[in-house]
């Protein structure tokens, strides 16, 4: 766990087209916010091209995507790509896979009999790529044979799973760089969470908040709620038909401003 006063961010939820993005972008680094994250839910958006977008567009924004459903990718492909994102936008990277909607897996073929072993597999292997290690396994869902990257990024970006359950919580725990929690979640879950999770190595904590009904003031004591609960990252989750999203980002810059003013950061 880092001891760093958590950052704060913002999500552009995939209900809002892709057009919009590089507003929303510029919104979010206007208002000082730390980072902004992205989602690829079936069948919206492409959170790698989404991202690498959003980074361009931006200087100071640390952009995140979570998550990546690890059905859907080869875990060597995905760690070419995410290697790339962090060479050309170093530190600014937070790609963050999970076992996907098994629903929408389903619906393309791509559900897996066990999401947990795969998921066990899929970020074993493209950690050990993006660590620039050669690899080779043969799994009951990943088979790599002497693969390696010819440009790991020196130092990768950190790899993140989202968690829910005590089983997917602990392997967060044993194989990433850190989890993302999302909504509902109390700070006390939040703490039972990281408790869970056990980790042994520095892990990001990244938190979702939902916006809805909430003024500045509010989202700062929450903010810091989940900061003491052990959050490294806060991220506001505008309302799916929030009718003024760029309020909502100046609202989270206050909130922002504010939580920072009480840790005195």
């Amino acid at each position: 766990m880092t001891g760093a006063t958590p950052r704060v961010g913002v999500i552009f939820r995939p209900s809002l087209p892709p057009e919009r993005l590089q507003g929303f972008v510029d919104a979010a680094e206007s208002v000082l916010l730390d980072e902004l994250w992205l989602w690829e839910d079936c069948f919206q958006e492409g959170g790698l091209s989404s991202a690498t977008a959003a980074l361009a567009w931006s200087t100071s924004l640390r952009v995140g995507v979570g998550l990546l459903p690890v059905p859907l990718r080869n875990p060597a492909l995905a760690a070419m790509e995410l290697a790339t994102v962090e060479r050309l936008f170093p530190g600014r990277f937070v790609p963050a896979v999970g076992h996907g909607v098994l629903a929408w897996m389903d619906q393309v073929g791509a559900g897996a009999a066990s999401p947990m072993g795969l998921l066990r597999e899929w970020v074993t292997a493209a950690r050990s790529l993006l660590h620039g290690e050669t690899v080779t396994t043969d799994g009951d869902y990943v088979r790599l044979d002497a693969v390696a990257l010819d440009w790991p990024p020196t130092p990768p970006p950190p790899l993140l799973v989202g968690a829910r359950g005590p089983k997917t919580l602990a392997l967060a725990g044993a194989l990433a760089d850190g989890m993302v929690l999302d909504v509902p979640i109390t700070p006390e879950g939040v703490r039972r969470a990281v408790e869970t999770a056990a980790a042994t190595r520095p892990h990001e904590v990244v938190v979702y908040l939902e916006s809805a009904g909430r003024d500045a003031g509010e989202l700062a004591t929450t903010m810091a709620e989940y900061a003491d609960a052990g959050a490294t990252t806060v991220v506001v989750q505008p309302a799916e038909d929030d009718p003024d999203v760029d309020a909502t980002i100046r609202l989270t810059g206050q909130a922002r401003e504010l939580f920072r003013d009480s840790t005195g950061s």
